[in-house]
């Protein structure tokens, strides 16, 4: 199966390490494989290595060791502007002094294409992001989205196989960001085109995205696609770093099975999970649960739903979801989500009550 997707791979990082003092790794033996076409979002938190390997694809930045392939060609010694890659930055890099013709011009004049062709590719470029009536316009004209736009335009002018993005929707606002998402993978999906993305937005990676690298530490703490690294994270880093989540620690007491083990909680409290990464009694654990699988309407409860005692200690409206605060098993930063529905009870401070989900939706991790 490896060997497979290596034999397959547009995009392949081989053992790559980086380094800028000889001494600490930013980016520590990375192994990756892209097929053809995919959206592959690499997420994690700042001084993660996600930057540096993006740099590293572009050309930007040299490997310290390994190497870095593109469509079965390593490129570790192509310089950046003849690797035939797009680049779309946060800050849009657009020349202030052209007009967005003359900034869409620029990378088809250095790749030698004649006056008739170019005008033809603006055009279409321009019409993919809809922004045909603005070729004469310069940058300042145009507000941010708008710029943005431009500098989507620009990337993919001259028909790149793949496009890199770091941080390309930072400077916008919420409801501009969230409509970029949409065109941006749209786009990518309609013209095929191989797309690695930088960002540290969760939300961003999990709607964009074929698959995900979570990195951490100069390495990928996991590779999925986002209702995987969603629904069934293989670490504790991974668990809290995706979504809002739950944690109780505990010891691991007794392995049942592949899918089910039991865990003691710091309170003495017995509870089932699904063991992820834990293998033996008397290991320390972390057990994540996600704030929408807690319920705590007795009448939904499926059969088979582990129960805990819980105080509420907040409870906040929130249009389509509530939002409780609870303290579990000594834990007082417990919160459930639960759909605005007309059979939803109100809840009020202080008020005891019993909670439930099913051991499927409870993981073992790391602690």
């Amino acid at each position: 199966m490896a060997e497979q997707q290596t034999k397959d791979a547009f995009v392949q990082f081989d053992r790559v390490q980086k380094s800028y003092d000889g001494e600490t790794l930013v980016v520590k033996d990375l192994n990756l494989s892209m097929p053809k076409g995919e959206f592959l979002t690499m997420l994690g938190p700042s001084g993660s290595g996600k930057t540096t390997c993006l740099m590293m694809l572009a050309g930007f930045e040299t490997a310290t060791h390994g190497e870095i392939l593109l469509d079965g060609r390593p490129i570790n010694n192509i310089p950046p502007h003849k690797r035939g890659i797009g680049m779309v930055f946060q800050n849009y890099a657009l020349f202030p002094h052209m007009t967005v013709a003359e900034n869409l011009s620029f990378p088809l004049e250095v790749r030698g294409m004649d006056k008739s062709v170019r005008e033809t590719k603006i055009k279409r470029a321009l019409d993919m992001v809809q922004m045909g009536d603005f070729g004469n316009r310069r940058p300042a004209q145009l507000s941010g989205g708008q710029q943005q736009r431009i500098a989507l335009a620009r990337a993919l002018v001259f028909e790149p196989e793949l496009v890199l993005m770091d941080e390309p929707l930072g400077a916008l606002d919420k409801q501009l960001r969230e409509h970029m998402q949409f065109e941006i993978t749209r786009l990518a999906h309609e013209l095929g085109i191989t797309t690695v993305y930088v960002t540290h937005d969760q939300t961003e990676a999990l709607t964009m995205s074929d698959r995900v690298a979570v990195f951490d530490d100069g390495r990928i703490q996991q590779l999925a696609p986002p209702d995987q690294l969603y629904e069934a994270p293989q670490n504790s880093f991974v668990a809290q770093f995706i979504g809002e989540n739950n944690t109780l620690l505990g010891e691991v007491v007794e392995i049942k099975g592949p899918d089910l083990c039991v865990v003691r909680l710091e309170d003495g409290e017995l509870i089932d999970a699904k063991p992820v990464n834990v293998s033996k009694p008397g290991e320390k654990t972390r057990v994540s649960i996600r704030p929408e699988r807690v319920e705590f309407n007795k009448d939904r409860l499926q059969e088979g739903a582990h129960t805990l005692k819980a105080e509420v200690l907040e409870f906040i409206y929130m249009g389509d979801i509530f939002r409780t605060r609870l303290r579990v098993a000594g834990n007082e930063e417990f919160v459930v989500k639960t759909r605005n529905a007309p059979d939803q009870d109100r809840l009020v401070p202080g008020q005891q009550l019993e909670i439930g989900w099913l051991p499927q939706d409870c993981h073992a991790l790391d602690a």
